[in-house]
């Protein structure tokens, strides 16, 4: 199992590294066109904050176990979010693992999705248009994202961030002083296109690095358990080396003495 994780880790890694540019880019792209945007023109729905009556939470969690602590931790967080809001919480969730703890803990779930190995954004897609329908409805009024960030291989952190309405704090941040776009036909009609670009790459490239995040973790305790089992077994035949030891020792003593007793 350790061999098997680490084959597709290592594809799921530099997947989840190289998606990670383009969306870089995105962002820098909308805070262009955020700060274009005039005044008394009305924003896109998914900028438009309104009161929070109702909360979503998309939970990107493993599909399969024995990945170490990284289920536990992932559950940990969810839990610890829902229980810090202050309206109802409804859940999505992308994994098994996800779902499982959902359903135990008795909190609402919108919809539940699986992921092939290696998804792509097609494969995706289906997730974006429940949770967008779900707030250009005005079913929720906020979304976020629950994702187990890949760091390195060893390191995993559950992260949560906000990803409707989109706060023009997280776009006018990064963006490059020197950019100088020319933007057809009008920087109002890109920046509506994009918004929605925007959320399906940023769902996406969160399911890469959940599971690139998933394989890492069960490589490092798969690894772990073979160490141990490695372990346990020098452990096991040492002792069992000691008992033998000790047994043909007294088989020993015994023969001597019978044959000192017949001497006699």
């Amino acid at each position: 199992m350790e061999l098997v994780a680490g084959s597709k880790m290592r594809r799921s890694q530099i997947r989840a590294l190289q998606a990670r540019p383009y969306a870089e880019k995105m962002m820098e792209i909308l805070g262009d066109l955020a700060r274009q945007r005039a005044e008394d023109e009305d924003p896109h729905p998914f900028l438009t904050v309104r009161p929070a009556k109702n909360t979503l939470v998309l939970f990107l969690g493993p599909n399969r176990g024995l990945a170490g602590g990284l289920p536990s931790n992932m559950n940990r967080r969810a839990a610890s979010f829902a229980l810090e809001q202050e309206t109802p919480v409804s859940f999505v969730t992308v994994g098994r693992k996800g779902r499982d703890f959902v359903v135990r803990a008795g909190q609402p779930l919108l919809a539940e999705f699986t992921m092939p190995d290696y998804p792509e954004l097609n494969d995706t897609l289906a997730v974006n248009h429940i949770v967008a329908d779900e707030y250009e409805s005005g079913r929720v009024d906020r979304v976020f994202l629950l994702y187990p960030r890949f760091v390195n291989t060893a390191v995993q952190v559950p992260t949560i961030r906000q990803l409707l309405p989109i706060e023009p704090e997280q776009i006018k941040d990064i963006t490059a002083e020197d950019v100088d776009y020319i933007y057809e036909p009008s920087p109002q009609g890109v920046l509506a296109e994009l918004l929605p670009r925007y959320i399906e790459m940023t769902i996406y490239q969160s399911i890469l690095e959940s599971e690139a995040s998933e394989l890492s973790a069960r490589m490092v305790a798969m690894r772990n358990a073979t160490d141990a089992a490695k372990e346990m077994i020098q452990t096991l035949t040492l002792i069992y080396n000691k008992v033998r030891q000790e047994q043909i020792t007294k088989e020993l003593l015994d023969i001597v003495g019978g044959v000192e007793a017949m001497n006699a």
